[in-house]
């Protein structure tokens, strides 16, 4: 058996085993699908690993930098308490829209706002109107992960938790004569990374139905 087929087949294994039938995501995977947007957003599994760091720190407000078709949005706003709030980018208007539909449609709407455009643009207001989030997840274009990064950690407080993902992109991250656009801005962020203080990190390899890949962790320790 290839070895992307025993990810794709233990991913399903352990989504039988850990997770329960959920209509409410199911339906935003299928309307995505129909309306023709790239298949990249998260799993079941690493949608449920979002929603339980939000649970487990506690945190009241989010910041998600990349929409795609809502997702890992409304996975993650189902985990906030009352009176939580969930702030979303996407730079393309057409998945915006379906983005969008997928929210209102999903019950949880009201704690997500949906900013269409370049999501530095949408982190810049933010910053500007003095917002602080508890929790960020970094899954836009990775060209921007270490601005989007050094961005976030302006709007963090003690205790804030920061994911970044798509860092290891089948291991081409690894060649650093590499130009592909993707890879290197993912190694600037990592490059960022070695100078900050007060910041606890750590990072995960990730393999599944989505091939081999990883998430890096940030946590805003002062």
């Amino acid at each position: 058996m290839q070895l992307a087929e025993t990810f794709a087949q233990m991913d399903a294994f352990l989504e039988r085993s850990l997770l329960r039938p959920d209509p409410v995501l199911q339906a935003i995977a299928e309307n995505s699908a129909k309306a023709g947007l790239v298949p990249h957003a998260v799993t079941p599994l690493q949608a449920e690993f979002l929603a339980l760091l939000i649970r487990i720190s506690g945190a009241r407000r989010v910041l998600e930098i990349g929409c795609l078709g809502g997702y890992s949005a409304v996975a993650m706003a189902r985990a906030l308490p009352d009176g939580g709030s969930l702030l979303t980018t996407e730079i393309d208007t057409r998945t915006a829209r379906v983005a969008q539909a997928n929210i209102d449609q999903s019950g949880f709407g009201e704690r997500i706002d949906l900013q269409i455009g370049p999501a530095m643009e949408a982190l810049e207001r933010a910053h500007a109107a003095g917002a602080v989030f508890d929790f960020v997840f970094i899954d836009a274009d990775k060209v921007n992960h270490r601005n989007y990064l050094e961005k976030a950690l302006q709007m963090a407080r003690p205790g804030t938790l920061i994911v970044a993902d798509n860092i290891v992109r089948g291991g081409d991250v690894l060649d650093a004569q590499s130009r592909e656009n993707s890879v290197l801005g993912v190694r600037q962020m990592f490059a960022y990374a070695e100078t900050l203080d007060g910041v606890e990190m750590t990072a995960l390899q990730t393999v599944g139905a989505k091939g081999y890949d990883g998430m890096a962790l940030f946590r805003v320790s002062q």
